[in-house]
């Protein structure tokens, strides 16, 4: 069994490989893997809601325009996810509710600053059942 997700390291960026066994789950391995790298192994816990709705070409850009929400929910609200509860999720359309709570300096770590989400060897991918997604951020 695959983990949900796994940081992959490159010469100037780093890189995070999501595993799922439906697309849902997929997106949501991405999210808690992207906050890995933010956050490292804080106790984010869920106790405020945002909610998104975004659009986009295909699934590819739709996993940039996701990861990059969440980035921005951090930079512009010090927001740190800690789950998500998906109301739509198409290859062009999401709808999400997500959970967590405002960075706190006496309980959270951070560990990476994300400038960006890239489009850098970018696939998100179904074989099957078996979702994989390949993102790279710019730290």
């Amino acid at each position: 069994m695959k983990p949900p997700f796994e940081i992959l390291e490159h010469p100037s960026d780093l890189g995070i490989e999501a595993h799922g066994s439906s697309m849902q789950e997929l997106f949501q391995n991405a999210a808690h893997g992207f906050m890995s790298v933010v956050a490292g192994t804080s106790k984010i816990e869920p106790r405020q809601n945002r909610t998104i709705e975004l659009q986009a070409l295909d699934r590819e850009n739709l996993m940039v325009r996701w990861l990059t929400e969440i980035l921005y929910l951090y930079d512009a609200e010090k927001f740190l996810t800690a789950d998500v509860k998906f109301e739509t999720l198409t290859d062009t359309l999401l709808k999400a509710n997500i959970l967590g709570e405002p960075y706190d300096v006496s309980k959270h770590e951070l560990k990476l600053d994300v400038k960006a989400i890239t489009y850098h060897q970018l696939k998100v991918e179904d074989h099957d059942g078996d979702w994989i997604a390949r993102v790279f951020v710019d730290i």
